[in-house]
């Protein structure tokens, strides 16, 4: 045989393949000699480097001397108008017809068209067979045409659907070790029918390890999320055969992202089915009969992702002053995230005056939108002097503070996360009449920490539905992990009170809820903040789970005159005010922030000072709220 001639393109001699494969079909179908086109197309195949595109596709789908010829005879009509005009149909066009076929081409046999041979069952063809089998109208798929012509491109059905995804640039170790892993366990293995189960709370290092691994074995990684997958089971049908087709035609392998427990399965029945590579990445694990391979995929933990921080900033971490150790233990963030947002921010830590502080910012905005979507995010403006309470509750918020600080130091350097996980995260709660400053407290430690406030809405949490506030409290805490934010849980008690008796299925799922919350908020990586009036309500299992108990007690009369001396701001013009006598109102430091602001309108409107008698006129202001005057010795000697 003739060695290939190297001036010639493959597409080159592909399309004189073609040619040449066309002129046979013509002499067949006109009764003409065929040998002068065989000796054509053993020349042609001979000047290929590679085999052509249609004898990749008989050897990719097993087909048949005569479903090739099929094939053949439906792409000349397209692109060959002489074989096109062998075809005709009179005055209805030109098209191949299976009884063409069945005259014309050796080898013929009927079973070619029955739908589990080769041609449809890979939709190689379209039928129209409203006029019978025999005088059905053939037509070749547009994707397999355009293929047999030498384009290979993604089926313009599935774009719309897939997203590629390209090596990543930076991974994490334990995420470089999975991969490790799953390539050992494809060594030997046919890729063209792999499952791979990844599981775990990065869906970014999932994307990751499945875009390492393909890329690894010379495939290139496309994504599917599993809310964007066909419903109408035909439609779901037709997908998963498009798909298996692809990773004939293509060297590629496909990631199904799972974002609930309930498509999880259901996608991992797909993943049987699909052929080629496959990955499906959720969050819980999942069990599939034939898969390869399982790997956990987390998010990197507090050391990994500052070695990942330092690899993304580059020369800038030298501009830092130790904030690197606080960003990777605050906020739970990807090695692609990681990547990006460090690239991102080289040249502001490089040029600002505070280059701790905006990279610290910076971080906290990532992931904002989500949590913003799930609860109310407070801006916290209150600060340690204007909370006024006993020194052992202050002194057990700044405890709290200081276990989130230094946190990496303890459980990374010291050892103790290496103990177990659980325990580890930071959980308080904050136990005390309405208005005794609880709210404040958590916009204290927000703003000495430097963190967004979040107050989750029991309203929007709990639901009637079996299982929905699960799902609820998994988006709450899922989006809070990125952005590091201070969880508060207002009126816990009416979310985290004592777990019922069984006494049916409602009670038994209102258990599992409440054993989930208890899991998670061990988990959780930052501080959540729980707020309570009535402490004896909470299941004394929850509170054996807290970290902190902090008892908010309602003021005395020297606090409260502290409380009244910081409740105005520096610009409030004041006559007379007389702290002493305002303190022996006997009310929490809410009340006295509401009495302070109806009494500052009163005297705006007035337009005079704040005075003695606008207080007494918001005292009783607010007392009427409660249908609950105040007493006489309360406000005596107030004007």
């Amino acid at each position: 045989m003739n060695a290939p001639d190297r001036s010639v393109t493959w597409a080159e001699a592909n399309k004189a393949l073609l040619v040449a494969e066309f002129a046979r079909l013509k002499a067949l179908l006109a009764s003409e000699p065929v040998e002068p086109a065989e000796l054509r197309i053993d020349e042609c195949r001979a000047a290929l480097g590679a085999p052509a595109a249609i004898d990749q596709l008989s050897s990719a789908f097993d087909l048949s001397d005569f479903e090739r010829d099929i094939l053949l005879l439906c792409a000349g009509v397209e692109m060959d108008s002489n074989l096109a005009a062998l075809c005709a149909n009179g005055a209805r066009g030109a098209w191949a017809t299976f009884g063409i076929a069945l005259a014309s081409l050796p080898a013929a046999h009927w079973s070619a068209l029955m739908p589990v041979r080769p041609l449809r069952h890979w939709r190689l063809i379209e039928l129209d067979d409203r006029e019978g089998i025999a005088n059905a109208h053939l037509r070749m798929d547009e994707r397999v045409l355009h293929f047999l012509a030498g384009a290979n491109y993604l089926d313009t059905r599935l774009q719309s659907l897939v997203r590629p995804l390209p090596p990543p640039r930076a991974m994490a170790e334990p995420h470089r070790q999975a991969v490790n892993a799953v390539l050992s366990a494809l060594h030997g293995t046919q890729h063209s029918s792999a499952l791979i189960l990844l599981h775990g709370d990065d869906a970014d290092g999932q994307a990751d390890v499945a875009s390492r691994v393909a890329a690894d074995i010379g495939l290139r990684a496309h994504a599917l999320r599993g809310e964007d997958l066909p419903q109408a089971p035909a439609e779901l049908d037709a997908f998963a055969v498009l798909w298996h087709r692809e990773t004939a035609l293509l060297d590629v392998a496909l990631l199904i992202e799972s974002t609930t427990a309930e498509g999880s399965k259901s996608i991992a029945r797909l993943a049987e089915r699909l052929g080629g590579l496959c990955f499906v990445a959720s969050r819980e694990p999942l069990t599939v009969g034939h898969a390869i391979s399982t790997a956990r995929v987390d998010k990197p933990d507090a050391p990994e992702q500052k070695r990942l921080w330092e690899q993304a900033l580059g020369p800038a971490t030298t501009c830092l002053n130790g904030s690197l150790i606080g960003v990777a233990t605050q906020f739970k963030l990807s090695a692609g995230a990681i990547l990006a947002k460090g690239e991102a921010l080289r040249a502001t830590v490089q040029t600002s005056d505070d280059p701790d502080a905006a990279l610290w910012n910076a971080c906290r905005g990532l992931g904002r939108s989500k949590l913003d979507d799930l609860a109310q995010r407070i801006t916290p403006a209150a600060g340690w002097d204007e909370l006024i309470l006993p020194d052992a509750q202050q002194s057990l918020l700044r405890q709290i503070a200081a276990h989130v600080r230094q946190r990496l130091k303890v459980y990374a350097d010291w050892g103790f996360a290496r103990r177990g996980a659980r325990g580890l995260g930071i959980a308080a709660l904050f136990a005390g009449e309405s208005g005794t400053g609880k709210t404040m407290a958590a916009e204290v430690l927000a703003n000495e920490l430097h963190l967004d406030l979040h107050r989750i809405d029991l309203a929007s949490v709990v639901s009637k539905y079996i299982g929905e506030t699960e799902k609820n409290l998994k988006r709450v805490f899922d989006a809070a992990e990125e952005c590091g934010a201070i969880l508060l849980f207002d009126e816990a008690d009416a979310l985290f009170g004592k777990r019922s008796e069984v006494k049916d299925s409602h009670d038994r799922y209102a258990n599992i809820e409440v054993s989930y919350l208890l899991q998670r908020m061990e988990a959780y990586s930052g501080l959540a903040i729980l707020t309570t009036n009535h402490k004896a309500a909470l299941d004394p299992a929850f509170q054996r789970r807290l970290r902190f108990i902090v008892h908010f007690p309602f003021p005395d009369q020297m606090q409260r005159e502290g409380i009244w001396r910081t409740v105005f701001p520096a610009d409030a013009p004041l006559d007379g005010i007389d702290f002493a006598k305002l303190a022996r109102l006997n009310v929490a430091g809410g009340t006295i922030r509401n009495i302070a602001l109806s009494a500052a309108f009163l005297a705006a409107e007035a337009n005079t000072p704040l005075r003695m008698a606008h207080l007494l006129r918001g005292a009783h202001l607010e007392a009427a709220k409660r249908d609950k005057p105040y007493s006489d010795a309360e406000t005596r000697g107030w004007v």
